[in-house]
């Protein structure tokens, strides 16, 4: 499997299981999004999707080099 398209595979899969609870439940999701994201700071919001960012970059990395070839 090419770099390219773990790449792909971990955004679809990422995109299908948020489309999924959105579309399952999107009043409760929009609730739970409201109570959460109100009760953090913006620096809050900045370090966790840092963090995010970064745990993505890793797990890619390491899907990467652990392809054959």
């Amino acid at each position: 499997m090419l770099p390219l398209a773990i790449i792909l595979f971990a955004i679809g899969g990422a995109l299908v299981i948020e489309g999924a609870a959105w579309a399952i439940y999107p009043g409760g999701l929009r609730r739970i999004y409201h109570e959460m994201i109100s009760q953090m700071s913006d620096k809050d919001l900045h370090v966790s999707g840092l963090i995010c960012v970064f745990i993505g970059v890793i797990v890619l990395a390491l899907a990467i080099g652990l392809l054959p070839g």
